[in-house]
């Protein structure tokens, strides 16, 4: 006669019961390091938009404050200098590109508030190389300035933003300050004593660095028509 043996295997019950158990143990491990990836991702982006927001103020100030004092003519108007604004746009040129910094040749800089298509206004801007007084016909249409052009190449610096007005601060002798803020600045010989551009987001969100108002002020005092002798 065989000896019927002692040990005992598991049943089937048991066997489902472990395996829904560690099936449950894996969801939930799953769902933690999916809920984490998402933290993640979410934390990165905000990091990511949050620098490009502090870089393009860098850039603002480095390209604003490096304004050369060149002047221009329009054909057949008089001569002024080559920095026109007005509440919606500016040109001028500048030491410092957008893509270059400091490097490169000196580039006529163009921005404009423009419509944005997922609401509001953004901030667009052009630029390409100074070549002299001749790059700066293309500003001029016939007696008149002509308006911004925007083409495929505009870069565009801000969008979804409430308002965006540019405001120019008059000069005034012995005073380190300046006078009142203008909304416009045309025909003038002389440059600004500083430069506003007056930004809002569309909607605020306080978990992100918003786009707000740059202030730059203007380093040079040189009467762009005036007569110069060197010495």
């Amino acid at each position: 006669m065989s000896r019927r043996g002692t040990r005992r295997g598991f049943t089937l019950i048991e066997m489902i019961i472990a395996v829904t158990l560690v099936a449950a143990i894996v969801t939930g491990l799953l769902m933690t390091m999916r809920t984490a990836l998402s933290a993640y991702q979410k934390v990165h982006a905000r990091l990511d938009d949050n620098r490009r927001v502090m870089g393009l103020d860098r850039a603002l100030h480095r390209q604003l404050g490096g304004i050369m004092p060149v002047a221009m003519q329009c054909p057949g108007g008089p001569p002024m200098a080559a920095f026109i604004g007005d509440p919606t746009s500016l040109r001028f040129v500048s030491s410092s590109s957008l893509a270059e910094g400091a490097r490169g040749y000196p580039r006529v800089v163009e921005y404009a508030a423009a419509p944005d298509p997922q609401g509001g206004l953004r901030l667009m801007m052009n630029e390409r190389i100074y070549a002299g007084p001749s790059s700066l016909i293309p500003l001029c249409a016939g007696q008149a300035l002509a308006p911004v052009a925007l083409t495929p190449q505009s870069v565009e610096l801000a969008g979804k933003m409430a308002y965006i007005r540019f405001g120019y601060r008059k000069p005034v002798p012995d005073s380190p300050m300046g006078g009142d803020w203008l909304p416009a600045w045309q025909g003038i010989p002389d440059l600004p004593r500083a430069m506003r551009i007056e930004m809002a987001p569309l909607a605020a969100d306080p978990a992100h660095l918003p786009m707000l108002t740059v202030n730059v002020p203007v380093r040079l005092n040189r009467q762009l028509l005036a007569p110069y002798a060197d010495y």
